[in-house]
């Protein structure tokens, strides 16, 4: 293989970051704590409440990292509308996956 042929590590791991939903309109989301998975799907969007208020995550959400404050995550699918009362969590997004931890 000359050069021009080789995998290229970077563009592998992008490739493999990325969370297959099935479309362009929908996410993956993990919201659970220690003991129990409260979500584990796919979704059109989350909302919660940090320092700083209120916010939504939608697909194509740039890379984010908060700590979530007390109140309530809400999971929207295309079906239903899921909500769990937390008293504090951590959310991580990344390329269309978003996980949750509640109460660490």
């Amino acid at each position: 293989m000359s050069d021009s042929e080789q995998p290229n590590e970077s563009t592998e791991k992008k490739q493999d970051d990325k969370v297959d939903t099935g479309d362009e309109d929908h996410m993956h989301v993990k919201v659970y704590a220690p003991f129990k998975v409260y979500f584990d799907g796919v979704a059109t969007s989350i909302s919660a409440v940090n320092d700083t208020g209120p916010f939504d995550i939608l697909p194509k959400h740039h890379n984010f990292m908060t700590l979530i404050s007390q109140g309530e995550v809400i999971v929207r699918t295309d079906k239903a509308e899921e909500k769990f009362k937390i008293s504090h969590g951590i959310m991580h997004v990344k390329a269309d996956d978003v996980v949750v931890f509640l109460d660490v």
